[in-house]
């Protein structure tokens, strides 16, 4: 159960309320990150700083074992205007903790405390503070800046709230537990005209509009239903025309999840034929693009294990489930399990009115009562993982 005490309970919830008063855009997190790093310092911890521009790291040390974690935090807040009422609402205009990253944060600052102080292991943590998980550029900058390749880290996992889920419950998985997000832009180019000669021309709008329908053959006729689970979403239909005429442009953007690398080139290559075929019988052209921010977050089977112990430690075996569905939002996380083997798990934020709302929801408030579980999963987590 929880290890630590309420002492450091107290210290996490200030913490905490101060990193929501003043959130910072990915990338931009010079206090958040001065505010973590004076604290890892001030604990007696080794501070490695601009790892990914605004990351840093806390190396931990005890024993002689060359065995090592890393634990990973994120840190940048969503440019959302808070509408909240307590008084550690942001201070910062348009922009707010809307995510959960201060929680975050916050509890891997208590678990490193409570490690450097009382921890039982032999080994180095190494502690990631991540900037810029929201538009999925952080975990790659740190991995660019050497995350990987200066320290030897043998494997690394990631923890986030989530709202829904009762308070203090686990939901985890081995496999694929996050989709990945792809968004992709078709421009199409017709022939417009007058609205009451469409005959002189190639309609793009028309072209736009079959392709729109047509795109949602693709899961439901180029995937399993039984084992390729995948979301296809057109989000916007941008056209160059006006009342009376036929635009010559049309613009088709969207959305795909799916959760493994071999749907999602199923979905591309679907994508490009569509596009291609009704283009061609309309005597149109097309660009397309296709880019991929997120990929599916992966667990990884012995390291899901281990986290699925450390959970149930914390929390009991009741409040664990290790076999989760899988979830269609993303995490850029994912990006450092391509890299290292490890695993993410969820921590049940609440779902009633004291508890919270949604993410990124301009109401939405990390839970503090969750501050204490997720830094003494933190904790079992490495002692379990590096045992002396």
């Amino acid at each position: 159960m929880d290890k630590l005490n309420l002492k450091l309970e107290a210290q996490m919830i200030e913490w905490r309320h101060d990193l929501h008063r003043y959130p910072e855009f990915g990338f931009e997190e010079i206090r958040t990150s001065n505010f973590i790093a004076e604290r890892l310092q001030s604990f007696g911890i080794e501070v490695v700083r601009n790892i990914g521009q605004t990351g840093l790291i806390g190396i931990l040390k005890k024993g002689n074992s060359k065995r090592s974690i890393g634990l990973r935090a994120d840190m940048d807040a969503l440019k959302i205007n808070e509408q909240n009422s307590f008084d550690y609402i942001s201070c910062n205009n348009g922009l707010m903790h809307a995510c959960g990253h201060d929680g975050h944060s916050t509890m891997l600052l208590g678990a490193a405390k409570h490690l450097i102080e009382q921890g039982n292991f032999d080994g180095t943590v190494y502690l990631i503070f991540q900037p810029a998980e929201e538009h999925g550029k952080g975990a790659l900058s740190m991995i660019e800046d050497g995350l990987f390749e200066k320290w030897q880290i043998d494997s690394v996992f990631g923890l986030h709230n989530l709202p829904g889920l009762a308070e203090g419950e686990f939901a985890i998985r081995p496999d694929s537990i996050m989709a990945s997000e792809t968004g992709f832009e078709i421009r199409i180019t017709g022939n417009g005209g007058h609205a009451a000669m469409p005959h002189m021309g190639v309609d793009a709008m028309l072209v736009g509009s079959q392709i729109v329908v047509a795109l949602q053959s693709i899961v439901s006729r180029n995937l399993s239903a039984l084992h390729e689970t995948a979301v296809v979403s057109v989000t916007e239909f941008v056209t160059d025309g006006t009342v009376n005429v036929i635009p010559t442009h049309v613009t088709l953007k969207g959305d795909c999840r799916c959760f493994t690398d071999e749907v999602l080139d199923k979905i591309n290559t679907s994508l490009e034929r569509i596009i291609s075929g009704i283009c061609a019988a309309a005597g149109a052209s097309y660009e397309f693009d296709f880019v991929t921010t997120f990929p599916s977050t992966i667990n990884h089977p012995e390291e899901t294990q281990h986290a699925i112990q450390a959970a149930i430690d914390t929390l009991g075996s009741d409040r664990v489930n290790g076999s989760c569905d899988p979830y269609t939002i993303s995490e850029d996380f994912a990006n450092m399990l391509r890299v290292r083997p490890g695993c993410y798990g969820l921590l049940g934020n609440g779902g009633d009115a004291e508890s919270g709302c949604a993410l990124h929801n301009p109401n939405y408030d990390f839970n503090d009562k969750i501050l204490m579980k997720g830094a003494s999963y933190w904790v079992n987590l490495v002692e379990n993982k590096l045992p002396i």
